[in-house]
C-alpha cells in the first residue's frame, strides 16, 4: 500500500528557521514529496528553494504550473501565487487571497486533501494569525495526518495554537521530532481513500481556488456550501456567504476571497478607518473652502456672509476633531483581535 507521501507544510513568521530544521534532517531517499507555503512579500523575489536545497539533501524549486509531481523533491509556492495540488500535477494560480494571503496555506492543504485523501500530511509551523487551520480540517476529513509544531517552542505560536484549538491533530511535536515522524509516515500504509470521500465543501472550495469556472458556476457552487449573509466582502465588496457551521466561523465571497472570523473583523475595522479618514479629508476641504469664502465676503464688505462662512468652518472643524478622536482612540495603536498574538479576544 502507498504511504503518507504527500507532505504539505505551511508557515509564516519565523518559518525560515523552522523549515531549515525540518528539511535539513530529511534523508535524500525520502519516499515522499514536500509542498511548502511560506507567507512572503508579494513584490520581492524569493530564494527559499535555494536555501532549502543548501541546508538539506532534497532538491527544491519554485513550483511551475502544470508540472508533473516527482517524489524526493520539494516544491515551494512562488511569491504572490497559490500552490495547489492535483493528481500527479501541480497548479500555480494567482487567484484571490485567502485570509489576506497569497499563497495561502489553507488552499494548499485543501487541494492536497482533495487529490490524495489519506496519503496527505498537513504540517502547521510557526506564524501569526490562523492560516492553515481550515486547511488542516480538510486534511483530517479526508483521512490524512495533521501535525502541529509545539507552540511552546514556536517563535510565533498563533498559527499552531489556532490549529490545536480547532483541529483534532494527530501529533503536536517540537521541530526536532518532526523529520523522523515524516519519514515513518511516508513508509506507513495510508488508509483506503474510499473510506474518506471528498466532501462537497472541499470540492467546491478547491474549484474556486483553481479559478476555472464561469460566473454562474462560481455563484452556484458557493451557494451550495454557504448561507448568504448581509455582509459584503471587504476585498471586493461582493456578497458574502458563511461557510459551514463548524468552528472557526468563516466567510467566502463567490470571487474567491475567504476569511476566518478574526480576519474578517480586522478587515471590517480597517475599512471603517479608511472611510473615516476619507470623511476627515472631505470635511477639511470644506473647512478650507468655507474660510476662503469668508475671506472673500470680508473683502466685499459683506460682514454677515463672512461671519456665516466662518461659523460654518468652525463647526466643521469641531466635527473633524471628533472624528479624528474616534480614529485615534478606536483604531490607532490598539491591535485588532486578529493581530493579537494568541489569536483570541483580549
Amino acid at each position: 500500500m502507498t504511504g503518507h507521501d504527500i507532505i504539505a507544510i505551511g508557515t509564516s513568521a519565523g518559518g525560515l528557521k523552522a523549515l531549515g530544521a525540518i528539511v535539513g534532517a530529511l534523508p535524500a531517499d525520502l519516499d515522499a514529496v514536500l509542498f511548502i507555503v511560506q507567507h512572503l512579500a508579494a513584490d520581492k523575489p524569493s530564494i527559499l528553494p535555494k536555501i532549502l536545497a543548501d541546508v538539506g539533501s532534497l532538491p527544491a524549486s519554485h513550483a511551475v504550473d502544470g508540472e508533473t509531481i516527482q517524489k524526493g523533491r520539494i516544491y515551494v509556492a512562488p511569491p504572490d501565487h497559490h500552490l495547489l495540488v492535483n493528481q500527479d500535477s501541480i497548479r500555480v494560480v494567482r487567484g484571490p487571497q485567502e485570509n489576506r494571503f497569497r499563497p495561502a496555506i489553507d488552499a494548499l492543504f485543501r487541494s492536497a486533501a482533495r487529490a490524495y485523501g489519506p496519503r496527505a500530511v498537513g504540517v502547521v509551523l510557526t506564524g501569526y494569525l490562523d492560516d492553515g487551520t481550515v486547511g488542516l480540517q480538510a486534511v483530517k476529513k479526508r483521512g490524512g495526518v495533521a501535525i502541529v509544531q509545539d507552540p511552546k517552542e514556536a517563535e510565533y505560536p498563533s498559527m499552531a495554537k489556532s490549529a490545536l484549538q480547532f483541529v483534532k491533530v494527530d501529533y503536536c511535536l517540537p521541530l526536532a521530532e518532526i523529520p523522523d515522524l515524516l519519514v515513518r509516515l511516508s513508509k506507513a500504509p495510508a488508509a483506503s481513500e474510499s473510506a474518506y470521500p471528498v466532501t462537497e465543501e472541499i470540492e467546491v472550495e478547491s474549484k474556486i481556488a483553481e479559478q476555472e469556472m464561469n460566473t454562474q458556476e462560481f455563484l452556484q457552487n458557493v451557494e451550495a456550501i454557504g448561507t448568504r449573509t448581509t455582509y459584503t466582502c471587504p476585498e471586493c465588496n461582493g456578497s458574502i456567504w458563511q461557510i459551514g457551521k463548524e468552528a472557526p466561523l468563516r466567510f467566502r465571497c463567490h470571487i474567491g476571497h475567504s476569511f476566518t472570523a478574526n480576519i474578517f473583523l480586522s478587515e471590517q475595522t480597517q475599512n471603517i478607518e479608511n472611510a473615516l479618514w476619507s470623511a476627515v479629508r472631505a470635511m477639511e476641504e470644506k473647512v478650507t473652502f468655507s474660510r476662503q469664502m469668508a475671506e472673500r465676503m470680508g473683502n466685499y464688505k459683506l460682514q454677515k456672509a463672512a461671519e456665516k462662512y466662518e461659523d460654518h468652518a468652525k463647526r466643521l472643524d469641531e466635527e473633524v476633531s471628533l472624528i479624528r478622536d474616534i480614529i485615534l482612540k478606536g483604531f490607532g495603536t490598539k491591535r485588532t483581535i486578529a493581530e493579537d498574538e494568541s489569536g483570541q479576544p483580549e
